[in-house]
């Protein structure tokens, strides 16, 4: 798990920061952690950390990868 901050959700992007400044954006996301964190649609967790787990998916003939989020934890100020 890593521990990021979530900074946006728009044309069905994630954008998340990571703690080393990094910015990393996931194409999916679990439906699971969809449900329990609305992402798409709640606002309030806009700048919230997570623990973050999550997984590389080949995509295509072109070695292209997309980055799924699998697991979200919310974390406690």
């Amino acid at each position: 798990m890593k521990v990021a901050v979530f900074q946006s959700y728009k044309n069905g992007l994630y954008t998340f920061m990571f703690e080393n400044g990094e910015d990393m954006i996931f194409d999916d996301i679990h439906p699971r952690a969809l449900k329990q964190f609305d992402l798409k649609n709640d606002k309030s967790f806009i700048d919230q950390t997570f623990k973050i787990t999550f997984v590389e998916v080949p995509e295509g003939k072109d070695d292209d990868v997309i980055y799924r989020i699998e697991s979200l934890k919310l974390v406690d100020a």
